[in-house]
Parts: structure tokens; sequence; C-alpha cells
């Protein structure tokens, strides 16, 4: 869940790891850390809270002759947040230093053995034993060492290692926990736990799969078996990302950003997939044939989080235009269950980062058990991509801010496309339907392009008003029923108010005891087959004095007569109205978060990527 940044070459490794470290900040951290060889001995500094205050640190060092070193920022799991169990952590002498992402389940027995054997730790965390661990190995031989360690240790790993008595050599190893290489003609390696904080210095990058080691030199990497140091042909993969593409470009923060950049990530994600002519689907990563497609009698939508409520809404679309049984299972408790899987069933696991330990957990899970995975991802050549039997890449490009918004975008554009393409490939969706559908994702682009400033606009008026409230209700019925869930999740993920997400229909079976003047209640009322129902439930707010604020279509005079406030938007057709709804959604819960003076970007207590259980 944390960064790790590492470079070995001939160029100055402050400023290198700096960099890269202020790139991966979106992954959410409580603490940082860096540490270089010079003249035979490690430097290390180490600094609670954000990287400015380890930059303050090293302001007297940032052009040290040094071309080797590791950073890390941390987000606590074992020991509280603070310079002490900052990484990077060292062993007894002083002359070993690891950084590592994930979790060292075993590490208390670990732990007892190696101070029995009188090793003294200095911090409260699991990651120090990989450094005792190593030292206990260490002889002469890095790589070896490394190894040795690693085969005593239980759980996940991303792992970053240096020595001073091989003064050129970065060693990475990896264990259900991402890290990424970056390689350049002419010399210099880099490791990252991610790519932005490769892509200032190269694009052409190296995917650690699990249970593989790297050894990184001035001049040349290489990649092993971690048990047997068998060596590993890997691919070079060409990154289309800039370094450009995660900076700000003048917005106020990263989130807004990417929330204007919904339109163009939606195009990309759909653009040469559909014919505008017919309406046709095309996805040729889907790794499976027209024959296979047609067996699959059940499907299974496996995400965390935001990438959950995308399969929420997925499940409406699919059971309605290929007539299909779906099951949606929060990940972290889809391989807990006694589960029903086969090769008939279709398992689509869906995660921005293609890293997500949960979700990546259930489709191994899935895959051992005969299923059929396709996976829908954001990471061009991450794990989820590669163990899976096929894969629809959303193109939403770099999403910073920690709180998920053109990726969802494009997530629910990737499974209304795999809708459409089901439903042709089954014959259970009629040519003029599939046409129309189509010819509606093609509008949304556009669409929203003309109203995203009116309705920042408009949602800023309203976060005026709202802003101090400590609980909000969101409401939605139908397909729209996820969108409010995840409208009250995007809510308190980064403005730190209490709200909850109903379906409309449920608000009288208990939720509407909490209905007061001071209780704001977000609806969704767009003109669907279920318009009426809604608008009957959103006057049982209003009968009771509930604050309510409406999205539906414009010209909508019953929203205007009821609201307190509302939001008005164009019609659309009703199966794509997640998409265009959750806009708003994304934009009021940033305009409450600015007034409050919350950290948009990086909640408290949150990470980008979650890759431990």
């Amino acid at each position: 869940m944390c960064g790790i940044v590492g470079y070995v070459g001939k160029r100055r490794v402050v400023p290198i790891i700096l960099e890269g470290l202020k790139r991966l900040e979106y992954r959410g951290y409580d603490s940082a850390g860096l540490v270089y060889l010079q003249d035979g001995k490690l430097h290390k500094y180490r600094s609670e809270g954000k990287l400015a205050n380890l930059e303050e640190k090293m302001e007297a060092v940032a052009d040290i002759n040094s071309g080797i070193g590791l950073g890390h920022t941390r987000w606590a799991t074992h020991g509280a947040p603070s310079e002490r169990n900052a990484h990077p952590h060292t062993d007894c002498t002083g002359e070993l230093v690891v950084v590592h992402n994930g979790i060292i389940e075993n590490y208390h027995l670990l732990r007892d053995g190696l101070q029995a054997r009188g090793h003294i730790f200095k911090s409260e965390t699991d990651t120090e034993v990989l450094a005792h661990l190593i030292e206990e190995h260490l002889d002469g031989d890095l790589v070896s060492a490394v190894r040795k360690a690693v085969a005593l240790v239980e759980g996940s790993f991303g792992l970053g290692v240096m020595w001073t008595g091989e003064p050129d050599t970065l060693v990475a190893a990896r264990n259900q926990s991402p890290l990424v290489l970056g390689v350049k003609e002419g010399g210099g390696c880099l490791m990252a736990s991610d790519i932005p904080a490769l892509l200032p210095y190269t694009n052409q990058v190296v995917f650690l799969d699990d249970q593989e080691l790297a050894v990184l030199g001035r001049k040349s990497w290489r990649v092993e078996e971690l048990a047997t140091g068998k060596p590993v042909s890997k691919e070079i993969h060409s990154i289309d990302w800039n370094a450009a593409m995660a900076e700000k470009a003048g917005y106020k923060h990263f989130m807004l950003k990417e929330i204007y950049e919904q339109p163009q990530a939606i195009l990309n994600t759909y653009r040469g997939r559909i014919d505008p002519e017919t309406g046709g689907v095309d996805l040729p990563e889907i790794g499976l044939n027209e024959e296979q497609l047609r067996g699959i009698e059940r499907i299974a939508l496996v995400a965390c989080g935001t990438s959950w409520h995308a399969a929420l809404v997925a499940k409406y679309w699919l059971e309605k235009w290929v007539g299909i049984p779906v099951e949606v299972d929060i990940a972290s408790e889809f391989r807990y269950r006694r589960l029903l899987l086969n090769d008939k069933v279709l398992v689509i696991p869906i995660s921005q980062s293609g890293e997500t330990a949960d979700t990546l957990a259930g489709l191994r899970r899935a895959k051992a058990m005969g299923a059929t995975v396709v996976t829908i991802c954001n990471v061009v050549g991450s794990t989820m991509t590669r163990e899976a039997d096929g894969v629809i890449y959303t193109h939403a490009g770099p999403e910073i801010g920690v709180a998920s918004t053109k990726a969802f975008t494009c997530q629910l554009t990737a499974l209304f496309l795999l809708t459409l393409y089901l439903g042709r490939v089954r014959q259970t969706l009629a040519a003029a339907d599939c046409h129309e559908l189509a010819q509606g994702l093609l509008s949304l682009p556009a669409m929203l392009e003309k109203e995203l400033p009116r309705l920042q606009k408009e949602t800023a008026v309203i976060a005026e008003e709202f802003a101090k409230s400590r609980d909000f209700l969101y409401l939605g019925r139908g397909v729209n029923f996820p969108i409010a869930l995840e409208g009250a999740l995007k809510l308190k993920e980064i403005s730190y108010i209490h709200a909850e997400g109903y379906a409309a229909g449920e608000l009288k079976h208990g939720p509407i005891a909490l209905v007061d003047r001071e209780m704001p209640i977000l609806a969704l009322v767009p003109k669907d087959g279920v318009y009426e129902k809604v608008i009957s439930n959103v006057e049982e707010v209003k009968a009771r004095r509930g604050r309510l604020i409406l999205v539906g279509n414009e010209g909508d005079s019953n929203l205007a007569r009821i609201g307190d406030s509302w939001l008005s938007l164009p019609d659309i057709h009703e199966d794509l109205a997640p998409i265009l709804y959750t806009v708003p959604l994304q934009l009021l819960s940033y305009e409450i978060a600015s007034l409050r003076g919350c950290d948009v970007d990086q909640p408290r207590n949150l990470a980008k990527s979650v890759t431990v259980e």
C-alpha cells in the first residue's frame, strides 16, 4: 500500500528518489524515508508525516554525489506512524538496509527467534525482521542472503535491499505486493511500487511477478526465480502515459482534474471498440471465443470499494440484456465462503490497479476452481491482467487522487461494452437495441464536456449550504442504487462526513427514523422505469421535513417543486444514467471537502492501491 522507489546509476540519486516518492503520494502514507550510499557508508533520513518534512531534513544533501539509494512512504500496519517506525530499516551492523511493502504474517515468531540470538530491534515494525534475517544469512553474497531470508517468511512483500558490501547493486523481490522496474538504454535502473514514479526517467518497464527477484546494477539488470535462482526472461513494456499526465495542469487538486478528464477517458475506453454505424462491439483482448462465451451459465463479479459499486451496476445491465444470472461479491468475502465455481462460470475481477490484494486472491481462487476469468483493469501488465484468461482494459490514464473518479466511470464504460458484446454473441440483445445503447454511450463524452462547468458551479452553491452537515443519506433505485452507494462513499472518503447509501424503497424500513430538519438527503430521480416510485419515496422525506437535494432530468417540474436544491441533467437512455449521474455526486463531494479544508487528494487513513488484505 506504500510507495517504494530505488535507483542505481550515474545520476544524483536524492532528487530522483524524492521525485519518485512525490509521484507515489497518492497511494496514502504517514511517514517517509530515504537512504543513499556514499563513501562506503549508508546515510539514512526519516520523518513522520508528509514528504515535505523529509525534504526539509535533506535540503543540505540534495546535491550529494551518490548514484544509489532507496526511498519509501509508509502506511502503518505494524507500529504507530512515527519516525522510529518509518522505513528504511537497518540490520544490527548498520551496513544493510531494507524497504518493504506488505505484511510479514509470522513476524512475531521470527522476531522472538532473532532476539534470542542477540539481534537488537529499533522499531515496532514487521519489516525490520527482514533486515535481521538477511544479516544472518549474509556471507558475501547479497542475492543469496535475500533468497534464504525470504524463504523463512510467510506473507506478502515488495522488497528493496541495499548493502555496503555491494555498492553498485540493488536487490528487489516480490510476493503478492507489486514491484516494477524501469530500464533505460545507456545504463541506470529504477525500481518502484507503481509506474508514475518511473515516468520522469523512462517509459520502458518490466513487471515482476510473484516469487521473482531482480538484481539491478548501474548498467544491467536481471530477473531470477526467487526460490531457485533460475534466470527468468522478462518482456519490456512501453507505457504510453507521460509524466505530464500525472501533473495537476492548473487544477487545484488532482481529483478535480480527474473529474474533468472523464469525457476523454470514457472516449478512450470505448474508442476502437464500437462500430458507430451498427453499434457492434469488438473486445479483442477478452481472450475467449464466441463458443466459450455462449457456454457460460453464470457470471460472478468480484471487486472492492468503488469497483464493487461498478460491479453492482453491471449486474443490472448483464441480467437485463444478456439474460444470465449474475452474482456480485465483495472480494474480501468472496474467497472465505463456500464457492460454487466451475468452467461454466465467468468470473470478472475489477480493479483499477490490477494489484488489489483481496481481488487478486479471489481471481486466483476462481482459477484454481476451474472458472474462466476476464479482468477489468486500468494498468497494462499488472498482475491481474497477466494471470487472467482475458482482459478488458479501461483507458483512464494515471489516477492520482485516492478517491476514484475517472477510473470508476471507465470501469462502468468497460462493463457496458461487455454487456453489449455478450448480448450480441449470445443473441439476447437485438441489433436495434444494441445500436441505440451504443449511440447513447457514444454521446456521453460530449454531453459531459458541456455539462461539467455548469455542474461544478451549481454543486459549489449546494456545498455552501451543506458543508457543515454531520450526516448524509443518498437514495437511488434500480440501476442507480449503486450510484447512491458510490456518492455516499465519495463524501465520507474525502470530507469525513458520515454518509450512507440506500435503496430508496428501503428508506421506510429503518433509515427514515433519522430524517429531520438537519438531515440532508440526496436522491437520484431520473425519468426511468422506477421514477414514480422514487418520487413517492422523496415525498416521504419531504413530509418529515428532511432537506432534499434531487438529481434528475432537466425540465422536471416535480423535482423543482419537491426539492430544497436540485441538479438537472440532460436526457439519456436510462441504462446509461449511472455514468452520467455519478459526475455531480463526485463534484458535490469535492466541493464540500474543499470547503471543509480537507486533504482532498490524500484523505486520512486511506491508500490508493490496497495491496494488503
